[in-house]
């Protein structure tokens, strides 16, 4: 029997549900209904969303310079005048997921010198720390299928200090904070427009909008609001079958645009906006003196608006359109726009659109999605997290939808040029990524940050899937096998870093991700597993193959993601003669073996052709947990894991930075049970063998105690019970990595004690900087000499609850060291959790520690509840610093509070 619920928006918001509930039951989520029907490929709800990026401009994709120099060949100057290659950015934006068409919110008040299209901020050389976004803007909120969105920008009404951000930031040094918008002095006495963008949807293609902006100054001013819509350009790169162009025409109060894929778009607002057009072209007039391809080039509505220029096309058609709005509001009064965003069927006969419902039927949607999205949250956020912790939740959720991007990239087209345009410099084909020639981007991917990391980073995207899981698994899921699909791992095996250098070696994390995801799901996808080991166990074979220079079981890696952690930069050539062997590298592959022997015995259970596969596992991590030691990696005396530089002679420097690095083999944890030993006795035949035959791995295999279950269980682990306790205290000293937020990468007592090394004549030093680091070994945002970054602090927590499961309660360390208090690791793992969310939540004091001492986002109330989510924290006082929107791995917060409030 099947029952029909009907949900305001018209026919196609109808949902089937397979079996009618008791009458006593609880009504189905809608959110979840849409989850499962995209799932399902019933009604694709995921095919619009906020997959516009929010800077284009200064990338690799959009950079044709023989030697990279990206953030000078496309500067932010030319993003309103350049027409992309590769994506589009804007803000607030939306888009479909192949980008065909793009909507986003432009602004004007009045007094700036260019139209407020895209966030502007500096880039990599113009930063005293790297790049930087100047704008403030916040992702409040979003259901996984983007049913129900919130955006929010504060901005200016005093002209925008472009020039005075720039020349004030070239003037600091490293050792300067930064130049912030809010330095300037703009948002004095509140003069300010708050501008926040809803969007519901009535179906997966009918998008309602409404934009509101609120005066919050002490004087009527006036606004002018442009919602734009425009198709990405596709047909100026001389592509076979691509010259087809679309086309928008303005008629009324809306844009109608026509388009051989999608078909019609309609975008309809409500009173008498005055509809601009001009061709999303490249201005090459105004960039370079040349001739363009239109009389109306992609700047004509900013020219026009901002200058009265007749810059758009009288004809009212284009491929970039907006509807102009001129708002003038009342000093503390607000006013809003609606609009209506839909692809529809072209009426017979060539008659025009209907008038979209703009009325009763678009209230009822707006008001049933933000019904749903509540209702879908309360199911996810647990009743026992206070409001502020839900609030914070929420909002690292929706930073992580809104940071869903369309990315496409051929980087085999890319090196060679378009057809329509002059080839490439011939240094490119020799140059960044030119050995990933095979791979081929185009798909929605979740970003570490939408301005700033525009791109997806391999190690920062299986931390994203964590948190993505507890919404989305199947969107988590996807984008687990994505990475490791043909088209983007290298024929190597390798994964794909990031774009900047697809080669660059992150940490393997993608299983320990795949089964954190398998596990919030439900455990019950084993296909998804089997698809992620196949592939997986030609990454391990890589690393096995690439990264283990001696065949010793000790790895190398390079940075792997820690940047500057080390006294130098640990991918370049070394400053001697040697192989640089690293704790951390050891770690992660200790980790990666682990986990890739546990989706084994997972698989294995069900297919028993997985069994030997288990087995290998085993056996490749004790190599690898026991070399760490037999090969000096582990230092007794200081109860701590260090890198060790191997020369050609022999020789070993032990490199004794206590940072991270030296923690991360904790992370390399697992248990045998005896159910699973019982299941699969060809593991545990090979277990007992090894310990009888090799008894040198007993310390890394040996441990056994009875479980909760009062059987018999087994730790394997890179770090034995006795060198645990140790190695905790170290951790746990308040003195050492422990901080009120959380753990620092670097220990704090190399505040007073640097480390220094002379190798080759030359002196190289560690220091601890709680904050951006002043070293340049990988430019300006190198920061991991000191501040807590949330995807360690995470995993070492994840660790802890690991050991916490083997030896229960009877295992109790001081915490913190030498407090004279001991705590179960369970326990420690809770007090952990809580410090991480406590950078968010407010204090005693109503402030929230990520921001500071910014009093604006302290105190005043249109900005203290606005979450940003900050790409690493300052190690002593946990304010937010580098990325400000990173949302990405930092959104892991809201996995701790949903663990700690379960």
């Amino acid at each position: 029997m099947a029952a029909v619920v009907e949900y305001p928006g018209g026919v196609e918001d109808v949902h089937v549900i397979t079996d009618v509930p008791p009458t006593n039951a609880p009504a189905p989520d809608p959110e979840r209904i849409r989850l499962a029907q995209a799932d399902a490929g019933e009604q694709d709800w995921r095919a619009w969303g906020p997959y516009l990026s929010e800077r284009a401009w200064g990338t690799v994709r959009e950079d044709y310079s023989e030697h990279g120099t990206a953030w000078d060949y496309f500067p932010h100057d030319h993003a309103r005048s350049r027409a992309y290659r590769w994506s589009e950015d804007g803000m607030a934006g939306v888009c479909d997921d192949r980008q065909t068409f793009c909507f986003a919110l432009a602004l004007w008040n009045g007094r700036d010198p260019i139209l407020k299209e895209r966030m502007f901020g500096l880039g990599g050389d113009g930063g005293n720390h790297g790049e930087d976004a100047k704008d403030y803007w916040w992702y409040e909120d979003s259901t996984p299928t983007h049913s129900w969105m919130r955006w929010r920008y504060h901005y200016p009404q005093a002209a925008f200090p472009y020039d005075e951000l720039v020349a004030v930031n070239a003037l600091r040094g490293r050792d300067d904070t930064e130049y912030e918008l809010v330095d300037t002095g703009i948002f004095d006495d509140d003069r300010y427009w708050a501008v926040t963008v809803d969007y519901a949807k009535a179906s997966p293609t009918d998008l309602c909008v409404v934009i509101t902006v609120a005066n919050r100054g002490d004087r009527d001013d006036r606004l002018h609001v442009l919602p734009t819509l425009w198709f990405r350009n596709t047909w100026a790169w001389g592509l076979p079958g691509g010259d087809r162009i679309p086309r928008l025409v303005g008629e009324g109060s809306r844009l109608v645009g026509e388009h051989r894929v999608l078909g019609q778009l309609l975008l309809e607002g409500e009173g008498a906006p005055t509809p601009l057009l001009c061709d999303n072209d490249t201005n090459a007039e105004r960039l370079w003196g040349l001739p363009g391809r239109s009389r109306y080039p992609k700047d004509g509505i900013n020219d026009h608006v901002v200058n009265g220029a007749a810059t758009v096309n009288p004809a009212r058609e284009g491929t970039k359109g907006a509807l102009h709005y001129v708002l003038d509001v009342p000093a503390g009064e607000q006013r809003q726009i609606r609009l209506r965003l839909t692809r529809t069927a072209p009426p017979p006969g060539g008659a025009a659109p209907p008038p979209a419902d703009l009325g009763a039927g678009f209230d009822a949607v707006v008001w049933a999605r933000r019904a749903e999205a509540n209702r879908f949250f309360a199911g996810v956020i647990p009743a026992a997290a206070t409001a502020d912790e839900a609030l914070v939740a929420r909002q690292a959720i929706a930073g992580l939808m809104w940071g869903k991007q369309f990315y496409h990239f051929d980087v085999k087209r890319w090196l060679e040029g378009d057809p329509g345009s002059a080839p490439p410099p011939p240094g490119r084909r020799h140059g960044r990524n030119s050995s990933w020639w095979h791979m081929t981007s185009f798909d929605v991917i979740s970003m570490p940050d939408p301005w700033e990391y525009p791109w997806y980073a391999a190690w920062d995207l299986a931390f994203h899937c964590v948190s993505i899981a507890r919404v989305d698994p199947g969107f988590a899921k996807d984008q687990l096998l994505l990475l490791l699909r043909e088209w983007y791992l290298h024929p190597n095996g390798q994964i794909p870093a990031y774009e900047w250098a697809f080669g660059d070696v992150n940490p393997p994390v993608h299983a320990w991700a795949a089964l954190k995801v398998f596990e919030i799901d439900g455990s019950r996808d084993h296909d998804f597993l089997a698809r992620v080991m196949h592939k997986l166990l030609l990454n391990f074979t890589w690393w096995v193959n690439r990264k283990d220079t001696g065949g010793n079981n000790v790895f190398e890696g390079g940075f792997l993601g820690l940047d500057n952690v080390g006294p130098f930069d640990r991918s370049a050539a070394l400053p001697v003669a040697g192989v640089l062997e690293q704790s951390d590298g050891t770690g992660w592959m200790a980790m990666y073996a682990l986990n890739l022997l546990d989706i084994a015995i997972v698989l294995a259970e069900h297919d028993r052709t997985w069994v030997d596969t288990a087995t290998k596992f085993f056996e490749h991590f004790a190599y690898i947990a026991a070399a760490a030691y037999s090969q000096g990696l582990w230092d007794d005396e200081d109860a701590f894991f260090y890198d060790v530089l191997r020369l050609t002679d022999g020789t070993k420097v032990p490199l004794k930075v206590r940072s991270v690095v030296g923690l991360l083999p904790l992370a390399a944890v697992t248990r045998l049970t005896a159910r699973t030993l019982h299941r699969l006795p060809e593991l545990g035949a090979r277990l007992r063998w090894f310990l009888t035959n090799r008894p040198e791995y007993a310390d890394v295999i040996g441990a056994r105690r009875l479980g909760p279950d009062g059987r018999q269980q087994r730790l394997l682990s890179m770090v034995g019970p006795e060198q645990v306790v140790r190695l905790l205290a170290r951790m746990l000293d308040t003195d050492e990595f422990l901080s009120e937020y959380g753990l620092r990468t670097l220990s704090r007592a190399h505040l007073d004690k640097p480390f220094a090394v002379t190798l080759g004549g030359q002196e190289f030093c560690v220091g601890y900087e709680p904050a951006e680091s002043t070293s340049g070994l990988f430019g300006g945002n190198s920061n991991w000499r000191g501040p807590i970054w949330m995807p360690t602090n995470f995993l070492l927590i994840s660790a802890l609850r690991d050991y916490a499961a083997f030896f229960g309660d009877d295992l109790q360390v001081e915490y913190p060291t030498r407090s004279g208090v001991k705590r179960t690791l369970d326990e420690i793992a809770d007090d952990l959790s809580a410090r991480l969310i406590a950078l968010f939540t407010r204090d005693g004091w109503g402030r929230r520690p990520i921001y500071g001492a910014c009093q604006l986002f302290q105190t005043h109330p249109d900005w203290r509840d606005l979450i940003a989510f900050p790409e690493y924290f300052h190690g002593d006082n946990g304010a937010g610093l580098g990325a400000w929107h990173q949302t990405g791995w930092t959104a892991l917060v809201a996995d701790l509070i949903l663990t700690l409030r379960r």
